[in-house]
C-alpha cells in the first residue's frame, strides 16, 4: 500500500497529507505544537495514514474532521482522541445518510485502489469524539492556537480552522477549486452563503482546501461569497436551481 499518500511541507511543523489516487484528492493537515499534534481530517481510510503521521511527529495526536463525511473521517479509526461538531454527532453513531453501498461505490469510482485491497471491508467510521467542538472554540497544541468556524452550508456542523497568528485557513470543503457541492439535502445553500462572509472577512494569508487544487489564493474567499450573494439576489441560492461556473471553480445546487 505505498504511494498511496504524498506528503507536502508548509512551514517547519505544518504538512499536507494528501490522497491524490482517489478523484477527490483529498487533503489532510497535520499542524504539530510543542505539546501535541492537530490533524484536521483523515482521509478515505483507505490505507493507514497513522503510519505517515508518525513520521512527521513524536507528540500525542489529536483528529479533528472538518465534517463527518466518509472521505475525511476514514483514518479516525487510527485516532482515538478526536473533536468533532455537535451537530453531526449522530452520523458517528449510526445514522450517516449515505447507505454503505453508496459510500463503496463512491470510494471504488476513479479510484487507482492498492493492490489486493478488498472494498468489502471498507466501513464507515463510528464512534464519540473526546470533545464536542462549537464556534469559536480554541484548540491549544503548545504554542499554536486554532480556532474553531462553525460555517454550515456543505454539512450542518461544518467546520474551518483558523491559525490567525500565521493566516492559515483550513477550509475543509467549504471552500476549494472545482465543484462544490450544495444539492443533497443536507446542504444549506443559504447557510452556505453565510459561512463563505464569515470566513471572507478574515485576514487570512493562506487558503488551505480538503480537495484537489492547493494553488488556491485567499481572493476566492471573497469571490465566491460575492457569486453566492448574487445567486440571491436573482432567487437561485436554492436547491434544484443548477450548476452554476465560475471559471476556476463552480457550485452545484
Amino acid at each position: 500500500m505505498s504511494g498511496w499518500f504524498t506528503i507536502d511541507k508548509i512551514d517547519g511543523d505544518t504538512y499536507i497529507i494528501s490522497e491524490y489516487r482517489h478523484w477527490e484528492e483529498t487533503h489532510c493537515y497535520l499542524l504539530n505544537g510543542s505539546e501535541r499534534s492537530l490533524l484536521i481530517d483523515t482521509g478515505l481510510g483507505i490505507c493507514n495514514i497513522f503510519d505517515e503521521v508518525i513520521k512527521l511527529t513524536d507528540k500525542p495526536v489529536t483528529a479533528a474532521a472538518t465534517h463527518i463525511h466518509w472521505d475525511h473521517i476514514g483514518g479516525h479509526k487510527y485516532f482515538p482522541d478526536f473533536y468533532a461538531h455537535g451537530e453531526e454527532l449522530e452520523w458517528l453513531t449510526g445514522k450517516f445518510p449515505l447507505s454503505i453501498e453508496t459510500v463503496k461505490n463512491m470510494v471504488v469510482d476513479r479510484c487507482e485502489l492498492p493492490e489486493n485491497y478488498d472494498i468489502d471491508t471498507y466501513t464507515i467510521f463510528q464512534g464519540m469524539p473526546t470533545r464536542v467542538l462549537k464556534d469559536k472554540d480554541e484548540i491549544d497544541i503548545g504554542g499554536r492556537t486554532i480556532e474553531v468556524l462553525h460555517t454550515p452550508g456543505h454539512s450542518p456542523g461544518h467546520m474551518c480552522f483558523w491559525e490567525r497568528e500565521r493566516g492559515y485557513l483550513f477550509t475543509g470543503d467549504l471552500v476549494y477549486k472545482d465543484t462544490l457541492l450544495a444539492y443533497y439535502p443536507s446542504t444549506d445553500p443559504e447557510a452556505y452563503l453565510d459561512s463563505l462572509e464569515k470566513v471572507a472577512e478574515l485576514p487570512v494569508k493562506r487558503v488551505f482546501p480538503a480537495h484537489h487544487s492547493l494553488d488556491i489564493q485567499p481572493e476566492i474567499l471573497e469571490r465566491m461569497s460575492d457569486a453566492f450573494k448574487n445567486l440571491k439576489k436573482s432567487g437561485k441560492l436554492h436547491h434544484g436551481s443548477g450548476t452554476f461556473h465560475y471559471g476556476d471553480w463552480a457550485i452545484w445546487l
